[in-house]
């Protein structure tokens, strides 16, 4: 049985915009939306900043309510996976020490707030090396309160890097081939991209069918490299805390207008 898509309020604050965005959700072939949605908001630091608020956490916050916004638009059109970019490994190395503690304190409460909200599903996918204990038990919680929702399936990348992820799916190849007792001629021969893909995070799920990126920059930035391989990109101008569901909106139509080639 096909999707449906779900009706869902307009802003009433401006006729024409709610106009404007009903006839693009009115354009939108429930047969050809993406199944799987990844999403890497950026520039919540940048709006802070020209905002002249006194710290990146501002930005920060701004970002996660944007991300209930989003996973709200994308569940009221039936999308069925989201996969929300949160926290990278070199963001762990990279950011300062206040910063990054706010971060996680966000992330922690946005995991815990999702695991409520509606009949979602939430998925840590990445490492937990070098994230707090107490972040690791929220978004353990978290998962664990998913169990036997059948809702939206929500990942949160936290503490993930595409290249981290694959080392490690091939790690986790070679141990397990090693317990069985295998030889390295033997390994070369069950080596293929559907083995390593089943040892990713994100193992068993769909690959995302489509990528949103905010803030006007155009690359992945590490961020589900494997899985991507034959996704749609779109990017929005708009900074992070700015987009607005027309924009998400004309990012599906775009994408329903395009001819996937899956590499042939």
């Amino acid at each position: 049985m096909g999707r449906v898509l779900r009706r869902q309020k307009t802003s009433p604050r401006n006729p024409i915009y709610a106009l404007y965005q009903r006839r693009i959700r009115r354009s939108l072939d429930a047969q050809n939306l993406p199944r799987h949605l990844a999403m890497i908001l950026d520039g919540n630091r940048r709006w802070a900043r020209q905002l002249g608020l006194d710290s990146a956490a501002h930005g920060h916050r701004a970002g996660a309510e944007k991300f209930r916004e989003f996973l709200v638009w994308s569940d009221d059109v039936g999308i069925d996976v989201v996969t929300l970019y949160l926290l990278s490994t070199d963001n762990l190395r990279a950011r300062d020490s206040e910063e990054l503690s706010a971060l996680i304190e966000i992330i922690g409460q946005l995991a815990e707030d999702l695991s409520h909200f509606r009949d979602w599903r939430v998925k840590h996918v990445g490492t937990t090396a070098g994230l707090p204990d107490e972040l690791v038990r929220t978004l353990e919680e978290a998962e664990r309160r998913g169990e036997g929702k059948t809702g939206l399936h929500i990942n949160l990348a936290v503490g993930y890097g595409g290249r981290t992820e694959i080392a490690h799916a091939m790690r986790s190849i070679v141990a397990s081939h090693h317990l069985q007792g295998g030889t390295i001629e033997d390994l070369a021969e069950i080596l293929t991209p559907e083995l390593i893909a089943e040892h990713l995070y994100t193992g068993g799920q769909p690959d995302p069918d489509l990528v949103i990126r905010t803030s006007g920059e155009q690359r992945l930035s590490d961020f589900m490299l494997w899985q991507s391989a034959h996704s749609e990109l779109y990017f929005v101008e708009a900074l992070g805390p700015d987009l607005r569901e027309v924009d998400f909106l004309r990012a599906l139509r775009a994408y329903g207008q395009r001819h996937r080639r899956f590499g042939s």
